[in-house]
């Protein structure tokens, strides 16, 4: 992330700039221009038909979090260590880490996305949108109180703004 006072180069998600200190939390927030770009930021993801997240223990086996997607028809787990989310294990783990490897003694821990970037419901679906397409991933967990309460994927978004249009 670029930081827009000094033009320091800075990792992405961090909360300040390394070089001149510049609070970068909101430097990706988007701007609203038209009257629907407007909505989508007044639009709180709590209006959106997240699901309920789907939670498995961080040293869990993988092969129970494949399972547990499968028989719930679900794209990703939240993985959880002592009651606080370690991570999210998504279909698209399993594609890249866990396809064609042998599964014995793989935990979860091992092979999923630790510390995932994590909303709370009274974001916008604006800035879920941003995070998903700068970032490059389909689910977002929704925390209240440091809490998973529901994962808003890219599908359920786009849902919510063909609702929005329609």
């Amino acid at each position: 992330m670029i930081c827009p006072i000094c033009g320091h180069e800075n990792l992405q998600g961090a909360d300040n700039c390394d070089n001149c200190g510049s609070d970068l939390r909101t430097v990706d927030i988007p701007t609203p221009g038209t009257g629907f770009e407007a909505r989508l930021l007044k639009e709180h993801l709590d209006a959106v038909d997240a699901a309920q997240p789907l939670l498995i223990d961080s040293e869990a086996p993988v092969t129970e979090a494949l399972r547990l997607m499968q028989q719930a028809q679900n794209g990703c787990v939240l993985a959880m260590r002592d009651g606080r989310m370690a991570g999210l294990f998504t279909e698209r783990d399993a594609l890249l880490k866990v396809a064609g490897r042998p599964l014995d003694g793989v935990r979860v821990s091992d092979v999923m996305t630790p510390d995932p970037v994590m909303l709370r419901p009274e974001d916008s679906v604006a800035v879920a949108l941003h995070k998903m397409a700068v970032g490059g991933f389909r689910h977002v967990p929704l925390v209240e109180d440091g809490r998973p309460v529901g994962v808003a994927t890219a599908r359920d978004l786009l849902r919510h703004i063909d609702h929005l249009l329609g």
